[in-house]
């Protein structure tokens, strides 16, 4: 007959055996559990780190887009500005120049002048030669667009005339022209010199 205190001891061990497996089973358990759950949250973590790169990528794009675009502007522009600053240079340089090319015509032919006088006595020669000239000046500044303002026998306007002398007079309405004391001149709509007048007033 076994022994009941040996037969105790057995069951003891036993006892403690299962309840060391059992202990070993749930530790593997919560181990695997954890383990899952970490790969979880880094998957998890993963994904939303792809997902906030998926949505900065297109906002970067059209951001490199739009600073290109600039660039190309910014430089678009100082081109054409340094465009501009270049021909206002050789307008003010060379603006005059088909002017003057026209006036050499003149200074030869006041150069001929002078020499065809030198020996000549006759003064209808020598004013010959000087309304040739003088026709000859006012041809090339009228062909460049210079026009002489009227004034004599016309109305007094400031925009064109400027009164130097008033003379009272009962021959012509008040405000009249009555003489031009020194001829005016514009080009196109744009007054070079206003003309000089007397100007009539009630008599």
């Amino acid at each position: 007959m076994e022994n009941p205190f040996k037969k105790a001891v057995k069951d003891e061990n036993k006892t403690n055996e299962i309840e060391s497996e059992i202990k070993e089973n749930l530790n593997e358990e919560n181990s695997e559990d954890i383990s899952e759950e970490v790969v979880s949250d880094s998957a998890n973590d993963t994904e939303e780190h792809t997902s906030a790169k998926e949505e900065v990528n297109p906002l970067q794009e059209k951001y490199d887009t739009l600073n290109n675009q600039y660039l190309r502007l910014a430089a678009d522009f100082d081109n054409y500005r340094k465009r501009n600053e270049q021909e206002r240079e050789a307008l003010l340089k060379y603006g005059a120049e088909s002017t003057l090319r026209k006036m050499l015509e003149v200074l030869d032919n006041f150069e001929r002048g002078l020499k065809a006088i030198e020996t000549v006595d006759d003064c209808e020669k020598v004013k010959e030669c000087y309304n040739l000239a003088y026709k000859n000046f006012t041809d090339v500044l009228t062909k460049a667009g210079l026009e002489t303002i009227k004034a004599e026998g016309e109305v007094f306007d400031p925009n064109f005339h400027e009164a130097v002398m008033q003379t009272p007079s009962s021959d012509v309405p008040e405000h009249t022209i009555i003489a031009e004391l020194q001829k005016g001149y514009k080009l196109g709509d744009k007054v070079l010199r206003p003309t000089l007048v007397n100007v009539a007033t009630e008599g």
